[in-house]
This record gives C-alpha cells, structure tokens and sequence, in this order.
C-alpha cells in the first residue's frame, strides 16, 4: 500500500489517466462486496470437528512408533502448520515438529493484518506487469479466503489514509479503487472518500490542522496466534501428527537403490520437555522454518549459500483511547520512507511496524530507537491535544521477517517479490518468504512440489481452499449471547471467548469456577483489566500448551497487550500449571524465570529501563511539591511509605482497598524490593511521569488524590486506572 501511495508524490501528471480507469474500474465492480463466512449463518461441522485432540503425549507416541509418514514439516508457523494442513488432508500421513511453540515466532509477532499486497499494484497496471499483478490477485484471493475460513478470529477493518493536499485525493482514490476492483467479488467492502468533517467524525484523534480529505480502504484484522494455533488443530484433528517443543537435531539420509544418490529420509528430534531423543522417518520432508530456513538447509549441506536476509520490525502497544474502536490509519510516507499503521486490536491501539536489518534469533528484542521512531512518527497525525506519551507504551516486541533470495533464480541476490520453493539435491523442500495472508498458497506450492519430487501418491489435490477451520463451523457474531446466558459469564468476557475458540468456547466456558457471586456466576478473570479466565490456562493445556510463555504470549495474548498485566497474572499461571501438570518446586522456579525475561527482553521492558533511568530533571519548585504529596502518607516524616501508611490515607479519604492492592501499588514503585517506598524513589517516579515514561501510576494517582481532596475537603473516588498524570 505505501509503495503505491508514495509513488504519487512524484507522479502527479499520471493522475488524469489513473482518474478514468478508476471511474472505469468503479463501473465495472458495482458495489460488489464478498460475503464474510458467517452471514448465510452457522455451518453443518464435518465429522472430523467431532475428532477428539491426541494429547500431546499420544502425539509423541505416534511420532516415536510410525514407521515412516509421507511427509515431516519441521516448523510450526503459519506456514508449517498450513503444509501438515495440506498434506494430511490429501490423504497423505502427516508429521509436524516444531522447536518452541506454534506460532512462537514470526507468525505471532505480525501487525494482524490480512492484506491485499496492493503494493505491487502500481507496477502491475503502469508497466504492464504481469507477475505482479498475479501476486496482487493471490493476496486478494488468500485474504478472502482467510476472512471466511475463520470468522470468529477474523473480520473487516476500515482504514482510513488522510490527505493533506488537495491532488493526492483524486490520485488516492484511483488506486484504492483499483485495489477493489482487482479484488473483484472478493473486495471485502467498498472504500469511499471522507470529507474533513466526516473524516474528524470517525477519527476525533486525528491532526485537523490542513487536513483536505480522507480516503477509507478495507483490508482484514486476526489473531495471528490463535489463527496459527486453529490451523494446527485443525490438521491434527484430520490426522496429522503435531508436536510442539520437540527439535530437530539432525537430518537423516539413505543411499537411494536406484539413484545412488543420498536421499533425505527423516530427522533425529528431541522432545524439549522431557529430553527424549528419537529418529522421525518420512518420505518427504519440508523446511518450514521462517526465518531459521537457513540452519535447517546447512544440515542438509553446509556449503549451501544462505538464502535468508532476515528484517526486524518493531510493534508498540497504545491504550486503546488512541485510536477509534473499528478504524485504522496508515501513514504511507514516515519521515525516511518506512510505512506506520495504526489500528485497533484487542481493545487496544497497536502501532507499526519498522524495517532495518537484523541477525536470526529465537528471542528478538525491541530497540529503544525504534519504538521512539513509531511514538514520533504517531505524532504527526495526531492531534496536539493527544499527548504522545513514552509511558503509554503498554508493551512492544520485535519480529523478524524473512525476506528471500530465490536460488532458482538467474539473479540470486536480488530478493524475492514472492514466496520460494526450493528442492535440494538430497530431496529437502523448502518454502521460505511470503507473508502471513499467503500462507494456505505457499503450503500449496510446497506440497506440489513434494509430491512431484519425492514420490508421494496422495488420495487427491489440494482441498484447503474455502475449508472452514476448527471453531469456525457453528459461529455466528451473536454466539456470546448463548454463552453469557447459558454459563453466567461477563458479556465482555464471552465476547472474548466467542472471538478467540469459536464454538469450541463452551469447552472452557464449562472449566470455569464459579465465582459465588450473584454475577458472574462463572468465569474468575487472570487478571481485572482484561478478558481472559482461569479457565483458560486449563484448556491452554488441552491445546498443547507447555509452559507459561505459551499460555503468556500465544494461548492468550497477554504478554503483547501490557506486560505489566501479564507480570500480574503469571503467579496464577504457574499454579494451574504446576497443579495440572505436576510440575516440582524448580520446574516452577525456572518457568518464572523464563516468563519474566520474555516481558522484559522481549516485550518491552528492558527498551523502557533505558529511558526511565536517565536521571532527574525536575527543577526545585517541582522537588518541593513532590516532597510536600509524598508527605500526604509520610505523615510521620520517616522517608518511606509503607502499606500502613495508605491505610490511613485512604481511611481519611473514606476510602478502602484490599492489602494486596496496596502490596501491589507499593511493588510498582519500591525498586530496591525493601517492602516500602523511599522519597527518592517517589521522586524518581514522578520525574518519570513529568517526562511520558510512565502513565497511569497507581500510588502516584492515589497521592494526588489525597492532595486534591485535603486542599478542597471533597471526597474523590479512586480509581485503579489512574490517569490524568
């Protein structure tokens, strides 16, 4: 999309032309929109949706005593899981292994968008290109498809481009409506032209200053993870054999009898959990592995050239008073070129995404410099109003996306526009690039290319086209009602449940604890700012989930959307895991070890340790009136505030909250882990939340508060959220 837009801005004398194909174009599509999945309502489930899940120790059993599948997939990514996917529904055994978790890199870690590539559009019309509009026209079929397949994690998002000179809007307009009229009946709705005012109406945030029009498109939103997870499930319930936590060692090879040549025929894997080795035969196997193609083709043969060129981009979290609850906003040309969206997910705003050069790691990091880049890029379409805050970031992570050069290729340096698919001398296949809403046709070509490489005899074709995923079936949008009425849950929290399992959502909804309130009957929350129940760490399990990162970061997305809520449900993880699966005192110590330093090398928090501790700039009038607020609980000018203290602040405000609470507030802000809060450590926060770095502390709120209501004698409620700091 922004390659399109940017191209505008140095060819204004092509607009006329671009205005009558558009007109043209508009004529010829009609207003036709396509029909999302759910509107003809529930569909009849197959038999195969009645299959139960193999635990993941059955699953390992089949791996360990199959003499030999069709094909090995190793890589559970979007990509990966769609190739089992494939496989095993043409008829062909299916085995799946994957490192870490599913979807535990690239896949979960996108912007959530599923998009047209209406990038290549541009060179596809003026030069006549007709390997690009092909490209074009696969996104756009891949994201109808992916829309429709799973309508409870997916749906339609409106995003809105505005326009700040008058002769970018005819030219804008023209090649958003060529993007709808390529998608033909799979344009998922009409886009439209947006006066100031309307434009203002739909996103108040919005910069008004010299704004002329806005332009609204629609592309598709998911849960990336989830949608990662159900493509897997859905395979394992047709019969293919996935195992998450399991690592390829090695390959293994055979002389072939008729050839004489080496052959690959399976790999050595290791069961990560329990430590386990054991050798995995297949016919075929497939490197699915994102952006570790290269470290699974070296053991095929060390001497290949490396065909990855990995690329990290940056996604930061926002409250969701950011942006409207169902619009997005793209800037198609940041101050040095790079693309920033800006959308709704989860209740929150999610901003992205950057693009610089990376090295291959299992555990990417967000660079300060990035998120800064974002934060300030968000402020040139903001209103002054919107105050951009570096404090407002609730999380942020790093995914890296893996860009190839095409071996087959003439040109081997030049990177890809599309997905590769390589077979190696000994046989290994290999599908690498691509994007995430083409995954379904990258599985296709893969698997095309193993059954005409490897020998295979598969029962039929590829069948995944318009194939309904796990959940997807009996969904309609009004499913939560049914849950809410019939389990006595939150209507936010059967929302979430109805747009997260489909109507699978009643298997957790039936693990849930009653509550022994008049309402919720059911359904105790991980933690009270969000969604998700306890309930779901049990099914997480049901769902192969094996350690506290995956129920953090994949089964709910906790660990994405505020790391500090995530911090705050993790105790109660590590319980119902450890009561579930047995786990001993030390499983459970590194579990939180290796929980904790996802939130902070990964998802934030050391990127924000950086700017926090730069020092004091408070100027001393400032000191004075922080000393004299923190002098509102240090009645007894000790220098330090402890639990006790609050009790009395809030006994005199008419006010009460919980001891843990208050051991919570105190924790945000005791840095030294001394069980009280020190007056440089108060000083240091309110430093911080002079400058942005942080938002909506609670004992800073509280504080104030007291403040304001011993000044004026009036009493004020406290609220946890805080805010206006």
């Amino acid at each position: 999309m922004a390659r399109l837009l940017r191209w505008g801005v140095q060819n204004k004398g092509k607009i006329l032309a671009g205005v009558g194909f558009g007109v043209g174009g508009i004529w010829l599509l009609g207003g036709r929109q396509m029909n999302l999945g759910y509107e003809d309502g529930p569909m009849r489930a197959p038999d195969w949706t009645h299959n139960p899940l193999p635990s993941r120790e059955n699953q390992l059993n089949a791996l360990r005593g199959t003499g030999e599948f069709d094909v090995l997939v190793i890589g559970g990514g979007a990509t990966g899981c769609g190739v089992a996917l494939d496989a095993t529904t043409r008829g062909l055994s299916t085995a799946l292994v994957e490192k870490y978790d599913f979807s535990s890199g690239t896949s979960s870690r996108s912007t959530k968008l599923i998009h047209g590539g209406v990038r290549y559009l541009q060179n596809a019309i003026m030069k006549l290109d007709k390997e690009q509009y092909d490209l074009v026209k696969e996104a756009l079929h891949e994201r109808a498809n992916l829309l429709q397949i799973a309508p409870h994690l997916s749906g339609p998002l409106p995003i809105m481009l505005p326009v700040y000179t008058w002769w970018q809007v005819p030219y804008f307009w023209v090649g958003i409506k060529a993007y709808d009229l390529v998608a033909g009946s799979q344009c998922v709705k009409s886009s439209f032209v947006l006066s100031k005012k309307n434009a203002l109406e739909k996103f108040p945030m919005l910069k008004r200053d010299k704004l002329k029009a806005a332009i609204v498109y629609y592309d598709g939103q998911h849960n990336d993870a989830r949608m990662n997870l159900a493509i897997g499930l859905t395979a394992a319930k047709q019969g293919a054999c996935i195992a998450n936590h399991t690592e390829v060692l090695k390959l293994l090879k055979k002389t072939d009898e008729t050839t004489g040549k080496e052959k690959i025929c399976g790999a050595t894997v290791r069961d990560n959990i329990t430590g386990q080795t054991f050798d995995v035969r297949a016919k075929c196997v497939i490197n699915a592995t994102g952006p570790f193609t290269d470290s699974i083709r070296s053991m095929d043969d060390a001497e290949q050239k490396k065909i990855c060129q990995p690329s990290a981009g940056v996604h930061i979290i926002l409250p969701g008073y950011y942006s409207p609850d169902a619009m997005g906003l793209l800037d198609p040309a940041t101050s040095d070129g790079r693309v920033i969206f800006f959308l709704p997910w989860e209740g929150l705003t999610i901003a992205g995404t950057t693009d610089s050069p990376t090295s291959v790691t299992h555990h990417p990091a967000p660079r300060e410099e990035d998120i800064q880049f974002i934060l300030k890029e968000i402020k040139n379409y903001l209103s002054p109003d919107v105050h951009v805050r570096r404090g407002d970031v609730q999380a942020a992570w790093s995914g890296i996306r893996p860009l190839v050069t095409d071996p087959n290729s003439k040109n081997t340096q030049s990177i890809s526009r599309n997905h590769v698919v390589n077979v190696s001398d000994t046989g290994l296949v290999t599908i690498a690039g691509g994007k995430w809403t083409t995954y379904r046709s990258m599985a296709i070509d893969a698997m095309d290319a193993a059954v005409k490489h490897c020998g295979l005899n598969p029962k039929n074709g590829s069948r995944t086209d318009g194939m309904r995923l796990d959940g997807g079936y009996e969904w309609t949008p009004n499913h939560y009602i049914t849950l809410a009425q019939d389990y006595g849950l939150e209507t936010d929290v059967a929302k979430h449940l109805s747009q997260t399992y489909g109507d699978q959502a009643g298997q957790v909804a039936k693990m849930a604890k009653v509550t022994g309130k008049r309402w919720p009957v059911v359904g105790q929350r991980l933690v009270d700012d969000f969604s998700y129940i306890e309930a779901e760490v049990k099914y997480a399990i049901y769902e192969y989930a094996c350690t506290a990162v995956d129920v953090l970061a994949r089964r709910t997305r906790l660990s994405f959307l505020n790391v500090d809520a995530a911090e705050q449900a993790l105790p109660t993880i590590l319980n119902i895991m450890q009561r579930e699966l047995g786990w001993s005192k030390q499983r459970v110590a590194q579990e939180k070890k290796d929980a904790l330093d996802l939130l902070y090398f990964e998802m934030g928090k050391k990127a924000k340790e950086s700017v926090v501790n730069k020092g004091i700039t408070l100027s001393p009038i400032e000191m004075e009136k922080y000393k004299h607020r923190f002098n509102i609980a240090d009645r007894d000018r000790k220098g330090f505030i402890t639990r006790v203290d609050l009790q009395k602040l809030l006994q005199d405000m008419n006010e009460g909250l919980d001891d843990d609470t208050l051991t919570d507030m105190l924790n945000e802000v005791d840095l030294n882990k001394n069980g009280k809060v020190e007056l440089d450590e108060f000083i240091e926060l309110m430093n911080n939340v002079k400058e942005g770095h942080v938002s909506g502390n609670r004992l800073a709120t509280l504080l104030k508060i007291g403040e304001q209501q011993q000044k004026s004698k009036t009493p004020v409620t406290v609220d946890r959220s805080g805010g206006g700091l």
